[in-house]
């Protein structure tokens, strides 16, 4: 996915007198959240309400509470679902034994954690099959880190930051690999990587990037405005790993100051005191009606002038759950496959 950093190089060139606003490009829904918002729209109209969802489908407090009051019954844990409900487990992924309980409760289930999660698993699982020690680079208690640790608890252990490196014990050198959360810095995970295998040299890689593309795009858009930034807006909420690493991701690259909000109206006004450019993008999980409402929000402060960034095009798609396809299809021969639908409140 190409960059497009000639798009920074035109802005830094202009002039900053006047109030303007760059939007990233790629922002907002990946493929995973995508698929994993739509499995609850799809199951609510095909089921009936109420369909329960084993912890938040995505990290987005608009987006649960608009599935709430279509029928979505968020839970904390599989216990908590009546006996042969239908529940959906949330696109972070889940560990075995929730499957196992979910068995034990006669439960309908349907599987919307995200394919790129799913690979990390099966990472998990087959390392530790070749009795690997996998040091796991995440956020503890995360629901993708609670997720892939119940894969092999015995084999991983969690490392946080660079900072725990040299907490980290194994029991042999030359059998060790990393594997990391799909939602962090890109940045701070490599120098975890670096410190990690300063001290276990013969450290593997996972055979394919852990980080998903989707986190490391919308990073990359930042990086490329934050320099011309004066106040760099994210949108998303704050249980959202990919979005609080933006605003991070923005401060350490340039930008003067750096805020999340949920909504528009949590903007405040003196955040716009002597700034001259603003930036604006949204974490993975977040629908884009919330930033054009921020945009009109800008807008309506004499920031009309709005520049896209564009960091990376995305043309990803992942298929709905197996186990809606096939209810789906028996329904109603539904182009099941088709992922994206027609725009609406979530999309």
């Amino acid at each position: 996915m190409a960059s497009m950093t000639s798009t920074t190089e035109t802005v830094r060139a202009e002039s900053t007198d006047t109030k303007r606003v760059l939007l990233a490009a790629p922002r907002g829904y990946c493929a995973g959240v995508d698929r994993a918002v739509i499995t609850v729209e799809k199951a609510l109209d095909l089921y009936g309400p109420p369909v329960y969802v084993r912890k938040e489908i995505v990290h987005n407090k608009h987006v649960v509470t608009t599935l709430e009051k279509r029928g979505a019954i968020f839970v904390d844990e599989t216990q908590e679902v009546p006996e042969g409900a239908t529940v959906i487990f949330s696109a972070h992924g889940v560990a075995p034994v929730v499957h196992d309980e979910a068995a034990a409760l006669s439960l309908k289930t349907i599987d919307a954690t995200c394919p790129l999660v799913t690979k990390v698993h099966r990472e998990a699982k087959r390392f530790a099959s070749d009795d690997f020690d996998i040091l796991l680079i995440g956020h503890e208690g995360h629901e993708e880190v609670v997720g892939t640790s119940g894969e092999a608890p015995e084999h991983i252990t969690l490392v946080e930051s660079p900072d725990h490196v040299d907490e980290v014990t194994v029991r042999d050198p030359e059998k060790v690999v990393w594997l990391s959360q799909t939602t962090l810095s890109v940045d701070e995970t490599m120098e975890t990587v670096r410190r990690l295998r300063e001290k276990f040299p013969k450290l593997q890689d996972p055979p394919s990037d852990d980080i998903c593309y989707a986190t490391q795009n919308r990073q990359l858009a930042v990086k490329q405005m934050a320099p011309d930034t004066d106040l760099m807006i994210v949108v998303g909420s704050r249980n959202s790993s990919n979005s609080v690493r933006l605003v991070e991701v923005a401060v350490e690259h340039g930008a003067r100051a750096g805020y999340l909000v949920d909504y528009a109206d949590e903007i405040d006004e003196a955040w716009l005191e002597g700034v001259s450019t603003v930036g604006v993008t949204s974490g993975a999980s977040v629908p884009e009606v919330l930033v054009r409402d921020v945009l009109s929000y800008l807008a309506e402060r004499g920031y009309e002038d709005v520049k896209p960034i564009v960091a990376a095009e995305e043309s990803l798609l992942f298929s709905l759950p197996n186990e809606l396809r096939r209810d789906l299809k028996a329904k109603n021969g539904a182009d099941a496959d088709k992922v994206r639908h027609d725009a609406g409140s979530l999309h």
